[in-house]
This record gives C-alpha cells, sequence and structure tokens, in this order.
C-alpha cells in the first residue's frame, strides 16, 4: 500500500479536471485490468452510453466509453477492485463534501476492497488514494506538479 496519498491540482499540464482517460494513462493503469465503483457522479456527458446514478461498470465498458468520449468529471469517486470482486455497498463513496481528503491524517479507499480510488474534486483537481507505489511513481513522472495530499488545504 501506498504511504501517501497524492492530489494533482493546480497545473497546465492537463487542459482540464478531471479526464479519467489521462489520470488512468498516468497512473500506467489499463481500465479493463479492474472492475469499479462509480459514484457522486457530476459530469458535461449527456448522452446515452453512461448516466450518473452510482454503478458498477466493468473495466471493459469503462475503458470503451472512456475512449470513445471526450468527458469531464466534475465530481466522481472511482473505486478499483479486482475483476469480479463486486461486493454490496455498505457507504457509497462521496467525493463532494467529504472532510476525510482534508483532516491531515491519509484517508483509505472508501469502497470495502477497493485497491485504490480517485477522486474528481469539482473540476479543480484529482485526489489519488491507496495507489501502490508504481502508480505513484508514474503519476509523478507524467506530472511532477502531483504532491502529497495531506498539507495540500
Amino acid at each position: 500500500m501506498s504511504a501517501m496519498n497524492l492530489i494533482l491540482e493546480r497545473t497546465e499540464q492537463v487542459p482540464y479536471f478531471t479526464d479519467i482517460r489521462l489520470m488512468l494513462d498516468a497512473l500506467g493503469v489499463c481500465a479493463a485490468d479492474y472492475d469499479w465503483y462509480i459514484s457522486d457522479i457530476e459530469t458535461n456527458y449527456y448522452g446515452t452510453d453512461f448516466h450518473s446514478e452510482d454503478q458498477w461498470i466493468c473495466g471493459q465498458q469503462l475503458s470503451d466509453f472512456l475512449q470513445n468520449n471526450d468527458v469531464q468529471f466534475i465530481w466522481a469517486v472511482f473505486s478499483a477492485v479486482p475483476t469480479g470482486h463486486r461486493s454490496a455497498v455498505e457507504e457509497v463513496p462521496y467525493v463532494e463534501g467529504n472532510p476525510n481528503y482534508w483532516k491531515g491524517t491519509e484517508p483509505m479507499p472508501q469502497l470495502a476492497g477497493a485497491l485504490f480510488e480517485i477522486a474528481c474534486w469539482d473540476s479543480s483537481a484529482t485526489i489519488f488514494i491507496g495507489l501502490p507505489a508504481e502508480m505513484e511513481a508514474s503519476l509523478i513522472r507524467a506530472y511532477p506538479e502531483t504532491r502529497p495530499l495531506i498539507g495540500a488545504r
């Protein structure tokens, strides 16, 4: 498990926050390698291939959606779980108004069984929770302005 959680904000390196396709690429992650629970969703997408209700989505479906659509996630929590290990969602992960990101302690992924979490924060930041060391290093190489979440606010 990662030693710290990270945030990417105040950068000119991304065209807008949060482009999940770019964030997954920066992490060196293929969406199809996981199942995803996506919650607390607000987006600029208004088509029929994706809806804003909290949902489980298979990795290949998420990958196809991201490759075929230019989507900005304003608010959302993407919880990655091992493929085929979807569990009952007791408490829905949320980002908007969630004080746990700013308490000064390292939060854990909110969804039980999640390997890591990517949170889209109000079109202005992307928060990474529970990244393995290799994903952390890949993200920092891609976006050197990435910094520890603790002390960010």
